[in-house]
C-alpha cells in the first residue's frame, strides 16, 4: 500500500463516543503522521455518530420528521465531526473539506477530509465514491465492533464473528435499505456500490490503532474483510 492514497471511513463513534474522545483523536493524529512522513497518503472520511442520534432522536421526539430531515441533522453532524478532523491535520490536509465525493479534486497534500453529501445513505457510501474517484480499491472502516456478526451480536449471545465474507452475504446481512440512523458495519447503498467496483472493504476497531497499523504493513489483523 505504500504511497498509495489509503481511504478510511471513520466513524464517529470514535470521534464522539459520548463526549469527544481528545485522547483517542491525538493518538489517531500521531499514528497518520507517522505513516504519511513515510510516504502514504489517506482520504478521511467523518461519520456522525452519537452526535447525530442525539440530534435526530430530540427531532423526532419533538416533532415527526421525514426520513430526509433526519438525514440532514445527521449529515451535518458529520461535518462538524470533519471540521475537527481537518482543523487537527491543518498543515498536512487539503484547505476544503469534501461533501460531494463526485466533485473533481485537485489532491496535492497528504489529507484529504470529506464529510456527509446528501440523503439516501450514509458517509460509507462517500468513502466507495472517492475510492472510485481515486482509483483506490481498498476502504478501512474504522468503528467500535471488532468484526462483522451474522447477527447482532448485542441482542443475541449466539451470534458469530465472521472473520472473511463475500459481498453478495453481507447484504444478506444489512439488507437493501437505507434508514437514516442505521447502525450497520457498512451501509447497504455502499455495499452495493463496493460489490460493482470489486472493493475490498476491512472492518475493524478504530480504538485498537495498533491493529490497524497491523493492516497497513499487511500483518495479521483483527477485523471482517469483505469482498
Amino acid at each position: 500500500m505504500k504511497k498509495e492514497i489509503i481511504i478510511i471511513s471513520l466513524g464517529g463513534s470514535l470521534i464522539v463516543p459520548e463526549e469527544i474522545d481528545s485522547s483517542w483523536i491525538k493518538k489517531f493524529k500521531n499514528m497518520i503522521e507517522k505513516y504519511v512522513s513515510g510516504g502514504y497518503r489517506f482520504i478521511l472520511i467523518s461519520g456522525g455518530g452519537k452526535t447525530a442520534r442525539k440530534y435526530q432522536n430530540a427531532a423526532k421526539d419533538i416533532a415527526g420528521l421525514t426520513g430526509d430531515d433526519l438525514d440532514w441533522l445527521g449529515i451535518h453532524a458529520t461535518r462538524i465531526n470533519a471540521h475537527l478532523i481537518r482543523t487537527i491535520f491543518r498543515t498536512l490536509a487539503h484547505p476544503q473539506i469534501i461533501k460531494n465525493p463526485n466533485e473533481k479534486v485537485d489532491f496535492k497534500e497528504k489529507i484529504l477530509v470529506a464529510a456527509g453529501w446528501k440523503p439516501g445513505f450514509s458517509t460509507d457510501y462517500d468513502a466507495v465514491l472517492l475510492a472510485k474517484q481515486f482509483n483506490v480499491k481498498k476502504i478501512i472502516n474504522l468503528s467500535n465492533i471488532d468484526f462483522v456478526y451474522d447477527k447482532d451480536p448485542r441482542k443475541f449471545k449466539d451470534a458469530r464473528k465472521i472473520e472473511n465474507i463475500s459481498w453478495k452475504d453481507f447484504r444478506k446481512i444489512v439488507g437493501d435499505k437505507w434508514d437514516p440512523g442505521l447502525n450497520a458495519p457498512f451501509d447497504p447503498v455502499a455495499s452495493r456500490e463496493s460489490e460493482k467496483l470489486g472493493l475490498e472493504v476491512a472492518i475493524m476497531n478504530g480504538k485498537n490503532l495498533k491493529n490497524i497499523e497491523n493492516y497497513l504493513n499487511a500483518r495479521k489483523f483483527i477485523g471482517t474483510i469483505i469482498k
